[in-house]
């Protein structure tokens, strides 16, 4: 678009020019030759009292080099002959005899060099003379060649100006529509935040906010998609830790090692499922102004969910911090799975009456949420955050911890496992509040490291189970 429109400027422009650069350049071709006659017109026209008065020929002479101009040997006079008299030839005559006789009018003739211009004077009723003036070439010409440069030079200025501004003006139309050519191959690619800045011209504007419409209607569609596939997880996982924890209660025999084998199968059909799911999660725009949850809200929810299960197997649970509004920068879908396979996690890992804890703390800048139990422990914390990468070893998918991770370092956080004070596992998720990107959480370490300190020394003083 950018070179067609340059094109196009270019030979309209060139069009204009040719159209008036050629008759300009005639006409003031025509306007030397008309000035270098009418200076011999006057020129001649200075011996027209003399030759009125008189035609003796030495009076003529002082006239005629009186009359010359610049040095040259330009005016001539011609007086027929009368009778006895003889005629009068002065100067360097150029044109022919038959033609000086036959003057009546002024007259401009060709000869070798340049021209003529042949002015008629009445001496007498019967006798005319004529004054020839000689015009070069140089003289009709003069000027021409300079201006028709000037005129060709300014005809090329304009085509260069034109072609300029007719650049810029492709510039302007053609980098928004790369700007959204651009934008539409990354959000082919799979990156939801491209958008395309709503400016230029019209169409391409409207276009523009065609585009970033449809883009945010991408991005809220499979929000939607995501946050369905979260539900679903909340609604299958619990049935599938409660048929588990039945199945263990069956004893022996045939149809109870039956159900415990197909109660395995199918939890691990769904936990690859959602692995898949998650490992197929599109690059999204990050959260703007204003998003994330109220993570009180989220977990007083949650754990009135497994309270019913916990009171059937008599655990103990406690929980803490969740009294006031704790906003944090995490979609509310993703904090409830997060909880969700932490706690599975416990009634699955821990025996029966094993008491457990969930306790919020929030700060200035981060948000600790941490999930304690009394079960016998982790024996080596590393390795179960290597299963939270899903590394595929055996006895865990590593879907809960994967969750987990996932959630703190959106946010510039992170996870860490420890032993608690109820003397089993601690898990401990830093959600990050200042808006740092996730490499920026590891800037400003001793910074951050007393910050938790602060924190955590805050849960230690008033963590117990009633």
């Amino acid at each position: 678009m950018r070179w067609a429109l340059v094109k196009v400027c270019l030979a309209v422009t060139t069009m204009v020019v040719v159209a008036f650069a050629i008759p300009l350049g005639l006409v003031i071709k025509e306007m030397a030759r008309d000035r270098a006659f009418s200076n011999a017109e006057r020129t001649a026209a200075a011996l027209g009292p003399t030759l009125s008065i008189t035609t003796d020929r030495d009076q003529l002479v002082r006239a005629l080099a009186t009359a010359q101009t610049g040095g040259e040997d330009r005016m001539s006079i011609y007086v027929p002959a009368d009778g006895a008299d003889p005629a009068i030839r002065l100067g360097e005559l150029r044109a022919d005899t038959d033609e000086l006789n036959h003057t009546r009018r002024a007259a401009v003739h060709d000869v070798p060099g340049g021209s003529v211009w042949l002015q008629p004077i009445a001496v007498s009723t019967t006798k005319i003379a004529v004054v020839e003036v000689y015009v070069p070439e140089a003289e009709v010409s003069n000027g021409v060649t300079t201006a028709w440069l000037v005129l060709a030079g300014v005809g090329i200025a304009l085509i260069i100006g034109s072609v300029a501004v007719a650049d810029r003006l492709g510039v302007r139309m053609v980098q928004p529509a790369q700007r959204l050519v651009g934008a539409a191959h990354e959000l082919g690619e799979g990156r939801l935040g491209a958008r395309v800045p709503e400016d230029g011209p019209t169409e391409l504007r409207l276009a523009a906010v065609a585009f970033n419409s449809m883009a945010d209607q991408v991005v809220q569609l499979l929000a939607n998609e995501r946050e369905l596939a979260a539900d679903l997880s909340h609604r299958l996982r619990t049935p599938l830790t409660v048929l588990r924890l039945n199945a263990a209660s069956l004893g022996d025999g045939p149809a109870a090692e039956q159900t415990r084998v197909a109660v395995e199968q199918l939890e691990r059909e769904v936990d690859t499922i959602i692995r898949t799911a998650r490992e197929a999660k599109p690059q999204t725009a990050a959260a703007g102004p204003g998003a994330g949850c109220d993570a009180a809200e989220v977990i007083r929810e949650r754990m009135a969910f497994w309270s019913a299960l916990a009171e059937d197997e008599g655990r103990k649970v406690r929980v803490a911090g969740v009294d006031r509004p704790v906003r944090i920068p995490v979609v509310r879908g993703e904090l409830a799975a997060a909880l969700d396979a932490l706690l599975g996690n416990v009634f699955r890992h821990t025996p029966e009456g094993t008491a457990f804890a969930v306790d919020v703390h929030s700060g200035e800048d981060a948000v600790i949420v941490l999930v304690s139990d009394a079960g016998p422990g982790i024996l080596d914390p590393e390795a179960a955050l290597a299963r939270g990468k899903a590394d595929g070893r055996v006895g865990s998918t590593g879907l809960g911890l994967d969750i987990v991770r996932r959630l703190a370092e959106s946010t510039g956080g992170d996870v860490r496992i420890g032993s608690s004070v109820l003397g089993g596992t601690e898990v401990r998720i830093w959600v990050q509040l200042d808006g740092r990107a996730p490499g920026e959480g590891r800037r400003g370490r001793g910074h951050r490291s007393r910050e938790r300190k602060g924190l955590v020394s805050t849960f230690n003083r008033s963590r117990s189970l009633p």
